[in-house]
């Protein structure tokens, strides 16, 4: 096992501006132990990052977990929401949680835990006529709305890109932290020490510092080895423009989200709905150069994102567009007309883990690098208290009830043996080529 990083490093490299890493820049720019420290945040694209997980229209703001300690968590997060944390990007609709499957369970378990909170605003539903009465859905079957479930209607959700442009405002005005824009291709690791002393650049320009915060997303697995650790999946986002009538109406109702099929619809806004699907998403293999190899011939295969930033013309695969549209007919079919045709699609890099905790910890093996990662999906929420917990990690306190949920693994898994949280339905298994090939193929056939 490494060495802790020294207690207050006299400096520090963040790799990645995305939940992670901004807020733990925050979260370092207003702490006094740190003011003599010099940061400096790293990112492959000029901010907003336009592929970035976190930069989006709207993300669920909600503590309605299956795990009591992310509750607990999200629920301090989300007074911060409703406070003094980009309140203005922050919307109190509703969120109505259902299933009609095994995923029940995950379900009940929520509800309990919110329901434990005593300060949560919560509406069992015990059939799916109560779920479209309480979400104002038009359907009539319950394919899309699920069996039983419950609105939590203190929940909500925020403009993501809205919330990170503010934070990252609030950054820039302190002017503690050095933004370089860059692609870093490697850390600067010297395999004698096992010690982490920076990273290297695409154009060969080296940053260095005494601890490396690496906190780069779906990306992490390119600059270390996370085999079975974590793994980079795409989601489904589709977008459809509205009327100012039809927004006013929807955008009063509660998120709805059938965790058995992990499709969702969030309230609209600017003209603009969103479907999107929380599922097991596609998976992009790719061999590269061995991260922690001196030996450019050592190599390992990880999934990794691609994104529309490397093909501008990519778009969500068909699969993916048609199960949204079907959910969208299911709840409101007067919406999804062939006249009305989804205008945008967009695929977004989750950081999966095998049970949907997040990774912040020391690596296990090189000296001065530290890993937050992990996100699963769930990370946006966090975003106005997770840099203070990454750094109660980095200063060797993790809050107690993280403790064995957030350290590096003991051991690898298999992906295919990965449990998840319980909150992913969808189909399984699908390589973001092969779903892409699919298309082409039906295309050529036209």
């Amino acid at each position: 096992m490494a060495s802790m990083a020294p207690e207050i490093p006299s400096s520090i490299l963040i790799v990645g501006s995305g939940v992670f890493g901004l807020s733990t820049a925050w979260a370092l720019c207003n702490n006094p132990q740190f003011k003599d420290t010099s940061i400096t945040l790293v990112d492959r694209q000029p901010f907003p990052t336009p592929d970035g997980s976190s930069i989006d229209t709207s993300r669920i703001i909600r503590p309605d977990y299956a795990a009591a300690p992310y509750t607990r968590l999200a629920s301090i997060s989300q007074q911060r929401w409703r406070t003094d944390f980009a309140p203005e990007h922050y919307h109190q609709t509703g969120l109505c949680v259902t299933a009609s499957g095994p995923e029940q369970r995950y379900v009940s378990e929520s509800l309990a835990n919110v329901q434990a909170l005593g300060v949560d605003n919560v509406e069992v539903l015990g059939t799916a006529e109560d779920i479209r009465k309480a979400c104002g859905l038009e359907g009539k079957g319950d394919e899309g709305c699920g069996s039983t479930g419950y609105v939590n209607w203190s929940s909500g959700w925020a403009n993501a890109e809205g919330a990170m442009g503010w934070l990252r405002e609030k950054v820039e005005r302190l002017n503690r932290v050095n933004f370089v824009v860059g692609t870093v291709k490697k850390l600067i690791i010297d395999n004698n020490t096992n010690t982490v002393s920076g990273a290297r650049l695409s154009d060969s320009s080296e940053l260095t510092a005494d601890l490396t915060l690496l906190a780069a997303g779906a990306w992490t697995s390119a600059l270390i080895d996370l085999r079975g650790i974590c793994k980079a999946t795409g989601q489904a986002l589709c977008y459809m423009p509205i009327s100012p009538s039809e927004e006013a109406t929807l955008s009063q109702r509660p998120t709805i989200l059938n965790l058995s099929t992990g499709l969702f619809m969030i309230p609209p806004s600017q003209r603009l709905l969103k479907i999107a699907r929380h599922g097991y998403g596609y998976v992009n293999p790719t061999t590269i150069p061995h991260p922690e190899s001196p030996d450019p011939n050592d190599t390992i295969t990880v999934s990794l994102p691609f994104t529309h930033v490397d093909d501008p013309s990519q778009a969500v695969p068909r699969e993916g567009q048609r199960e949204c549209r079907e959910f969208l007919a299911s709840i409101h079919p007067s919406l999804s007309t062939p006249s009305r045709p989804f205008t945008k699609s967009k695929i977004c890099w989750y950081t999966d883990t095998r049970d949907g905790d997040f990774l912040i910890s020391y690596h296990p093996k090189y000296k001065g690098l530290f890993v937050a990662t992990g996100g699963s999906g769930h990370a946006f929420k966090f975003l106005p208290v997770i840099g203070e917990s990454i750094l109660e990690c980095i200063m060797g306190r993790t809050p107690e009830d993280f403790k064995g949920r957030w350290e590096w693994p003991a051991e690898r898994a298999p992906e295919e043996l990965w449990k998840g949280d319980g909150s992913r339905g969808g189909p399984v298994g699908m390589v973001l080529s092969e779903e892409t090939a699919k298309e082409q193929m039906a295309t050529s056939k036209l």
